[in-house]
C-alpha cells in the first residue's frame, strides 16, 4: 500500500519533509491530527515491527523517554510496514555531562529488558559464534580470517547476562536531550545481545576501565564491521578488531 497507509491515522494526516532516519526506512515528519509526528516506511515484517512497538510500549510505561507508536483510527501500531511514531523534540548530546546521562539511559534500559525475547530474525554476538547469519549480517560475505577475528572478539563476551540493547547510541543522531531527559530514538539496530555492546560511548561515558573496556570496544568494533560489511566504515571498524590468538577457533 505505501503511503496510502497514512490514511488510515485519520483525515488530518499529511508528510511533512523527508527526514535522515534509519537505514531500512523511508522516514518523514508528518503532520498527525495537529500534531507534528515521524512516520516511518519499511519493508520489516508484522513480527519485527510488532516486537519494536511493544518494547517501546514497555520502555514508556517504565518511564523512559522513547518515540513511542502512534495507533490507527482503530488501534493497530503499524499498517503494511508503516509506523507512526511520537516526534522527539531536542538536540544531540554535546558535552561529556550529556554522554554521561547517556549513559545511564542505556543501563536503565538494559536494567529493564533483562530476559526479553529476541528480535524475529536477529542473532546475538554469541549465537554467532556458530551461526552464520542474522537479519543484517552475513559472515559467510566476509573474509574468513575476518570472521574469525570478530568472533574471537564476541567470544570474551560469551555467557554474560543478556538484555534489549540499542545498537548504535554512539551516534549523536541517535539520541535527543529534551526537556523530560535522554530520549534514544532510531531503533534499527535494537535487539537482544549483552549489554557492553552498546557502553562504548564518547568520553568513555560509561566509565569502563582496563579489560572491561578493551573486551567493549573490540566486541563493538566488531559488530558494527559485520552490520555493515562491506562499506568504508565497516573496513576501518574491523581495522580497530586485533588479529585472533593462534590457538583461536570457531
Amino acid at each position: 500500500m505505501g503511503w496510502e497507509a497514512l490514511g488510515h491515522w485519520g483525515k488530518d494526516v499529511w508528510r511533512i519533509e523527508p527526514l535522515l532516519g534509519g537505514s531500512v526506512n523511508d522516514v518523514w515528519s508528518v503532520h498527525v491530527d495537529g500534531h507534528l509526528a515521524v512516520a516511518r516506511l519499511g519493508t520489516r515484517s508484522n513480527a519485527d515491527l510488532a516486537w519494536e512497538a511493544e518494547l517501546l510500549q514497555h520502555l514508556d510505561r517504565e518511564g523512559l523517554t522513547v518515540p513511542v507508536p502512534i495507533p490507527t483510527m482503530d488501534g493497530r501500531l503499524f499498517v503494511d510496514g508503516l509506523m507512526v511514531i511520537k516526534y522527539m523534540k531536542g538536540g544531540p548530546p554535546e558535552t561529556e555531562s550529556d554522554w554521561r546521562r547517556v549513559a545511564d539511559t542505556l543501563r536503565e534500559l538494559h536494567r529493564l529488558t533483562q530476559g526479553w525475547a529476541q528480535r524475529p530474525g536477529w542473532r546475538s554476538s554469541s549465537d554467532l559464534l556458530q551461526a552464520q547469519t542474522g537479519t543484517k549480517i552475513d559472515l559467510a560475505a566476509m573474509p574468513q580470517e575476518a570472521v574469525v577475528r570478530c568472533r574471537a572478539a564476541w567470544a570474551r563476551l560469551a555467557g554474560r547476562s543478556t538484555c534489549v540493547v540499542h545498537g548504535n547510541p554512539d551516534n549523536p543522531g541517535n539520541v535527543r536531550i529534551t526537556a523530560d531527559g535522554v530520549a534514544l530514538i532510531d531503533w534499527d539496530e535494537s535487539h537482544v545481545d549483552v549489554p557492553d555492546l552498546d557502553l562504548v560511548l564518547p568520553h568513555n561515558a560509561a566509565g569502563l576501565e582496563g579489560i572491561a573496556y578493551d573486551i567493549a570496544s573490540q566486541a563493538s568494533a566488531a559488530w558494527e564491521a559485520a552490520v555493515c560489511w562491506k562499506d568504508e566504515y565497516a573496513v576501518r571498524r574491523l581495522s580497530e578488531v586485533r588479529a585472533a590468538p593462534a590457538e583461536g577457533k570457531f
